[in-house]
């Protein structure tokens, strides 16, 4: 089975510290909880990356979705396949947020 390389721009490893950090400040369970959903959801990225929905925001690209539920609600993980075995993280967002930028 194929398996890609998952890497993080420097921008996506900050939307995950601030995404812990604003939900630290209600509850640091919560915050921890979070982001260990977030991680083995990306994980899914190591070996079926294609599974994930193409991304709207750059149509026809190697651009994708990954939905991670998380409660009521969840994230959405930005990402670009990059060659052939190469994934890179873009963004990490709550699924209430409304653009990557």
């Amino acid at each position: 089975m194929r398996r890609y390389e998952v890497r993080f721009t420097d921008s996506a490893r900050e939307d995950l510290l601030e995404l812990h950090a604003f939900l630290a400040e209600h509850s640091v369970d919560a915050a921890e909880a979070a982001l260990g959903t977030i991680e083995r959801g990306l994980r899914l990225l190591e070996e079926f990356p294609w599974s994930c929905r193409a991304s709207t925001a750059v149509p026809r690209s190697r651009f994708r979705e990954l939905v991670i539920p998380f409660g009521r609600r969840g994230y959405v993980a930005l990402f670009e396949l990059e060659g052939d075995d190469v994934v890179t993280i873009l963004a990490v967002r709550h699924q209430r947020e409304s653009d990557y930028h």
